[in-house]
C-alpha cells in the first residue's frame, strides 16, 4: 500500500470577473514508503496549490488524497509541512519554535525542551537553541523550520520549495543534510513530497519526479531516478536524468506558446 495516493485531484477557482479558472485537472500519483517524490513544473502551474491541498490547508474540488489507504480531510497529524519562507515566530526562541511541532505531544514541558534541543543539534544549531530567529542566517532559519516540521515524528514530510530563498552553497549543504536524515533513518519520516522549480535539485534528492504541465495542470510524466546517493551532479547519468525532465518541460512550454498564438 502506498503511503500517499493522489487520486484524480482537481481544483478551480472563480476570478474577479466571475469566470471559472481550472488549476489542477485529474492529478494522480503515489508516494511509496521510503520514497522521495519531487513535483516540478512551470511557475504558476499549481504545484504549491496542490501541496496545500495535500497538507489539508485547502480542499480539492474533486478527487481525493489517501494516507495509508485512508482518505484525508483537513489537517492530518501524520503529515508535516515545511514552508518556503521559514514561517518562524520571531518573538519565540529557536527552541520554542521547534516546540510548536510538539504542541500535540503529551510529553512534559521539560521533555519537549530536550527533544527540541536534540533536533536543533542534529541540524548543527546546538549553540543557537535559545537564540531568536533574527540572529540566524536564512539557511539556519530553514533548519529550524525543518526541525519543527519533523518534531512530531510525521510519516510524510511536505516541502514547498524549501531551498529557493537560500544561496546555492547553503542550499546544497541543507539538501545533503536532508538526504542523510531521510536515508539513514534518523527520523520517522517514511515519505517526502517536495515542490521545486529547480530540476537539478529534484534529481539530486528524488526517487521519483512528477512533472506538471501548465494550466489546466495535468501530470505530463512520472520519471524514476535510480542513481546512488550521494549523487554526482557532474556525472553523465545525472545529466541524462536532468535533460529528460527538462525535455518534458520544454515541450509543454512550446505547446502553451502555440496555443497562446492561436
Amino acid at each position: 500500500m502506498s503511503v500517499i495516493s493522489v487520486e484524480h485531484v482537481s481544483f478551480d477557482y472563480t476570478d474577479t470577473g466571475g469566470k471559472p479558472v481550472e488549476v489542477l485537472k485529474d492529478i494522480s500519483f503515489t508516494a511509496e514508503k521510503d520514497e522521495f517524490v519531487s513535483i516540478v513544473g512551470q511557475s504558476g502551474s499549481g504545484k504549491s496549490t496542490f501541496l496545500r491541498i495535500a497538507a489539508g490547508l485547502m480542499e480539492p474540488k474533486g478527487g481525493r488524497i489517501l494516507y495509508n489507504g485512508r482518505e484525508l480531510h483537513g489537517i492530518e497529524p501524520h503529515l508535516s509541512f515545511v514552508f518556503q519562507d521559514f514561517a518562524l515566530m520571531p518573538w519565540l526562541t529557536n527552541r520554542e519554535n521547534v516546540k510548536i511541532g510538539l504542541s500535540a505531544s503529551k510529553e512534559s514541558d521539560d521533555r519537549k525542551d530536550r527533544l527540541a534541543e536534540d533536533l536543533l543539534g542534529k541540524f548543527g544549531l546546538k549553540d543557537f537553541v535559545d537564540a531568536y530567529p533574527n540572529a540566524l542566517s536564512g539557511g539556519m532559519k530553514q533548519r529550524v523550520g525543518i526541525a519543527r516540521a519533523i518534531a512530531s515524528n510525521p510519516s510524510v514530510l511536505l516541502m514547498d520549495e524549501p531551498f529557493s530563498s537560500l544561496d546555492e552553497l547553503t542550499a546544497e549543504e541543507l539538501r545533503k543534510d536532508i538526504v542523510k536524515l531521510l536515508k539513514n533513518r534518523t527520523i520517522a519520516v517514511q515519505s517526502a513530497i517536495m515542490v521545486t522549480h529547480n530540476v537539478e535539485e529534484a534529481i539530486e534528492l528524488s526517487d521519483k519526479i512528477v512533472i506538471f504541465s501548465s494550466k489546466p495542470t495535468v501530470v505530463t510524466a512520472t520519471q524514476s531516478v535510480r542513481l546512488k546517493y550521494p549523487r554526482d551532479k557532474y556525472s553523465k547519468e545525472f545529466k541524462v536524468a536532468t535533460e529528460s525532465v527538462l525535455a518534458y518541460l520544454s515541450e509543454d512550454a512550446k505547446k502553451e506558446a502555440m496555443q497562446a498564438s492561436k
